[in-house]
């Protein structure tokens, strides 16, 4: 297992970040994925399923995520998430506001690969995605946030 646990500090309300990672069906706009499905559909809810695609358009690497936990109250959020080459991450996402425009997003990744030689090198072979895959991921929703929060303070 290898976890990674990016932080980082958002320049709009917690509520902005929960509205995005709370719509599943819209993680295509700032995650590297492409939804293809979210059943059933809806706000993020335990049980749920998001079925995806990442990786060039012309290819179709299948990733699946498995909603486990959903808590708005406390905005967080847990996922399995499953991967091509059988890489399992288990996901936990908090979202803790700072101030009424500001907020502190951790983004806990628990990496599982195959056991064995082939475990190792799926590993070995992944090793940066693995490093820094959870951090630019990181960085796409809190630009996401920050767009959406200053469209909504131009807006007023």
């Amino acid at each position: 297992m290898t976890l990674i646990c990016p932080t980082d500090v958002v320049e709009a309300p917690v509520d902005v970040v929960w509205g995005l990672l709370a719509e599943p069906a819209g993680w295509g706009d700032f995650f590297d994925l492409r939804v293809r499905e979210v059943d059933p559909p809806g706000r993020a809810h335990p049980g749920q399923r998001l079925h995806a695609e990442s990786g060039p358009w012309f290819l179709h690497l299948k990733i699946g995520v498995e909603f486990t936990l959903i808590d708005p109250t406390q905005h967080r959020l847990g996922a399995k998430v499953v991967m091509p080459l059988g890489i399992v991450v288990t996901e936990d996402m908090r979202c803790t506001p700072i101030d009424a425009d500001r907020c502190r997003v951790t983004y806990g990744c628990d990496f599982s690969f195959p056991a064995g030689w082939r475990g190792s090198i799926v590993q070995l072979a992944l090793r940066r995605e693995v490093r820094v895959g959870p951090a630019e991921s990181l960085a796409r929703l809190k630009a996401a946030a920050e767009k959406a929060h200053r469209l909504t303070l131009a807006g007023r």
